[in-house]
C-alpha cells in the first residue's frame, strides 16, 4: 500500500518498458491484469493504441493508468478507455484528483468523444460513495456500456485447503470429492492446447447461446498471457478424454477465473467442481491471496441471465462484491449521446443476427 500523497510531490511519466511498467503496477492497490503491459499489447494488435502513465513520488509509484485509444474512423474522433483502472488508493482523494486531472486533459488533447474508466471500487462503502461524488462533481456519468462485469465474487485464498473446503456449501464440497472418486483428473495445459480449449469454448457458447470471437482472437490473448506466465489453462479429463477447462489469469497476488467451458460428456462426474478447486490450489501456489470468479449478476434475482452461473460460483464460498461500475467523461456531448444511444442498438442487431445464424446452422 502506497503512502498518502499529501506530503509527496508527484510527477507523471510515460513508460515504454514492459518490465518497469508491470513491476510498478504490481506495487499498487487495485492492480488488475487488464492494466498489464501484456493486455495493452494485445489490444494494440486489435486496433487500440496504448499509453502508459505512471504517477511517481519520492516513495515510489502512487498510481498507474494504461489508457487505450481507438479511432472510430479517419475523420472521426476517438474513444479512450482505462480497463479496470486506473490503479491507485481510491481513499486518497488528493491523488485521485491529480489522476483524473491528467486523464481528462489527455482526453481533451486527444479529441476523444469520451474517456471511460471502470475502477475497482466497491459500491455502497464510504470510499465508493466518495469516489462517485467526486466523479459526478467533475462531470463524469455512469456508463450505459459496462464492458467488464460490474460485480463479482471474491474468495479469500489465505486459509488452509481444509478451511477452504469447509467454507464451501456441502454439495459443492461433496462434488469435488465425487469427481476424484469418479476418475476425473486435472492437468495443466499449454500453448499446444489452445485449439482444444477453443473447441470446448465454442461448444459451450453454442449450447449456452452466447457470442464468442473467432479462434485467432483467443489464440492471441490466451497465447500471449500463457507465454508471459500470467495465465494457466487447466483441463479436466476422464480416461484421457478432455471434458472441461478453465483458464486462470494471475497478477499481483490476485487470480481471475476468466474463461471456462465444458462438454456434455461425463458431466455427471462433476469435472467443473474439481476444476475450480484445482484452480484455487494453483493460484495459492503462485502466491495469490484472492481468487476473483469474474462476473456476477447486476441484480441478485433469479430472473437475471447470470443467475445459474452465480449459484455455481457462490457454492465455493466466495463473497459477492458490487462495484461502482464504468464511468464516462464526455468531451463531445452530441457525439457521446449518439454513441451511447445508437451503438447499443447496433450491437443488439449484431447479436440477434449471430443467434439467428447459429439456429440455422
Amino acid at each position: 500500500m502506497t503512502s498518502n500523497t499529501s506530503n509527496n510531490a508527484l510527477h507523471v511519466t510515460q513508460l515504454s518498458s514492459r518490465t518497469r511498467w508491470n513491476a510498478a503496477l504490481a506495487k499498487l492497490p487495485t492492480a488488475h491484469v487488464f492494466q498489464t503491459w501484456e493486455w495493452s499489447m494485445f489490444k494494440l494488435r486489435h486496433g487500440w493504441q496504448p499509453d502508459h502513465y505512471l504517477w511517481v513520488g519520492d516513495d515510489g509509484p502512487f498510481a498507474a493508468a494504461s489508457v487505450l485509444t481507438r479511432r472510430l474512423g479517419h475523420w472521426l474522433p476517438a474513444v479512450m478507455y482505462v480497463p479496470q483502472g486506473p490503479a491507485l488508493d481510491y481513499g486518497d482523494t488528493n491523488l485521485l484528483g491529480q489522476v483524473l486531472d491528467h486523464l481528462e486533459n489527455t482526453a481533451r488533447k486527444g479529441r476523444a468523444l469520451f474517456l471511460k474508466i471502470d475502477p475497482d471500487v466497491q459500491a455502497g462503502t464510504s470510499e465508493g460513495k466518495s469516489v462517485v461524488e467526486m466523479l459526478r462533481r467533475r462531470g463524469w456519468r455512469p456508463s450505459n456500456e459496462q464492458i467488464q462485469f460490474r460485480n463479482t465474487l471474491l474468495l479469500d485464498l489465505t486459509p488452509s485447503p481444509d478451511e477452504l473446503l469447509a467454507a464451501m456449501k456441502s454439495k459443492w464440497r461433496y462434488n469435488v470429492r465425487l469427481a476424484k472418486r469418479k476418475g476425473v483428473t486435472v492437468r495443466q495445459g499449454g500453448l499446444d492446447d489452445i485449439p482444444l480449449l477453443y473447441r470446448m469454448y465454442a461448444e459451450t457458447a453454442g449450447r449456452a447461446e452466447f457470442v464468442i470471437r473467432p479462434e485467432d482472437y483467443y489464440r492471441d490473448v490466451w497465447g500471449a498471457f500463457i507465454e508471459a506466465g500470467l495465465a494457466q489453462p487447466l483441463i479436466a479429463e476422464v480416461e484421457g478424454q478432455p471434458v472441461a477447462m478453465v483458464i486462470i489469469f494471475q497478477f499481483a497476488e490476485r487470480a481471475w477465473y476468466m474463461y471456462g467451458a465444458s462438454r456434455t460428456a461425463h458431466r455427471d462426474k462433476m469435472p467443473n467442481n474439481l476444476l475450480q478447486w484445482e484452480a484455487m490450489q494453483w493460484a495459492r501456489e503462485q502466491g495469490c491471496t484472492v481468487y476473483d470468479m469474474w462476473g456476477a449478476p447486476d441484480e441478485l434475482d433469479e430472473s437475471d441471465p447470470m443467475w445459474g452461473v452465480y449459484r455455481f460460483k457462490k457454492g465455493f464460498g466466495g463473497e459477492f462484491v458490487r462495484h461502482i461500475g464504468a464511468w464516462d467523461f464526455p468531451i463531445s456531448q452530441t457525439g457521446y449521446w449518439f454513441y451511447a444511444n445508437v451503438m447499443p442498438r447496433v450491437l443488439a442487431i449484431m447479436r440477434w443476427r449471430y443467434r439467428l445464424s447459429r439456429s440455422r446452422s
